[in-house]
């Protein structure tokens, strides 16, 4: 086989080893398909890899998108209804309806970009695959300004055959480093560690909670299929920085573990686009 041949192969396998666990980078019709471009590969140690960049006449649109999704992964449709109901019932007593607002949205910047990077992989995990994110985590963390613990990403594909888990890890750095792509898999490996995802009970929980005693029930069996190793668990870790993201990841991906993807998300001054995305968002909802 000729050498470019091999680089052929070797491309067709990254792909189909990218689309195996993410999917296909969503079509143009999509919100990512229509803000961010995207391209498969391979680390130095033979990771797939998908490195993915802003298109860089979209950054207005790209940021009204990121606080659309702010606000859906921080606060339920039915706990802004009650945010407003308070606001309104306060201003008909005549007092100033801010007084009593109480902080949906983290302040703290640290925290912000962590929440940030999350709420991307998230919906990107589920406009590329298969997977759904039945709970939105980071409405349930009981201190906003502070990153909530578990598992960044529990997303599930039900009714794929095997049934499928992925968990993703996430990190936003303002500028890419080897010890961010380290700490990203280190991460995914002491989850791999641990068997069943540890943040498994608390979706199972919140299902419960919220009435889907059906989807709760399909939760709590993976379990149960883990045990019987009938269940598939994938791993994505995802590095948000600068534009030698893509760099970092192919340099630094240790492959400790056998189902795992690299995403990669470069963008030009990353930490320019945190306070835009979350300016006055609590006025917003």
């Amino acid at each position: 086989m000729t050498d470019r041949a091999k680089v052929s192969q070797t491309q067709k396998v990254c792909h189909n080893k990218c689309s195996s666990i993410l999917g296909e980078h969503p079509s143009d019709c999509n919100l990512f398909g229509n803000l961010i471009s995207a391209t498969d590969g391979i680390t130095d140690s033979g990771v797939s890899h998908r490195s993915l960049l802003e298109l860089c006449d979209q950054r207005e649109n790209f940021i009204e998108c990121m606080r659309e999704m702010l606000v859906r992964h921080h606060v339920s449709p039915e706990a802004l209804e009650r945010d407003r109901e308070r606001r309104e019932a306060l201003q008909r007593l005549g007092f100033d309806p801010n007084q009593s607002r109480m902080s949906r949205f983290p302040k703290d910047s640290k925290t912000r970009k962590g929440n940030l990077a999350e709420a991307i992989l998230a919906e990107y995990i589920v406009a590329a695959s298969t997977a759904t994110l039945p709970v939105y985590r980071l409405r349930y963390n009981p201190n906003v300004e502070q990153a909530m613990k578990g598992d960044d990403i529990l997303a599930f594909d039900l009714d794929a055959d095997p049934v499928r888990i992925i968990v993703g890890e996430s990190k936003f750095r303002t500028t890419s480093s080897k010890k961010a792509v380290v700490d990203i898999v280190d991460g995914l490996g002491r989850s791999q560690q641990g068997g069943i995802p540890a943040s498994l009970q608390f979706v199972s929980d919140r299902l419960f909670e919220i009435g889907n005693t059906e989807l709760g029930l399909r939760v709590m069996e993976c379990a149960q299929l883990f045990v019987l190793g009938k269940l598939q668990i994938d791993f994505v870790g995802f590095l948000m920085s600068d534009n030698k993201s893509a760099q970092r990841v192919n340099k630094n991906t240790d492959p400790p573990l056998r189902n795992l993807v690299m995403i990669s998300f470069g963008i030009t001054s990353p930490d320019s686009i945190v306070d835009p995305c979350y300016c006055d968002l609590e006025g917003d909802v």
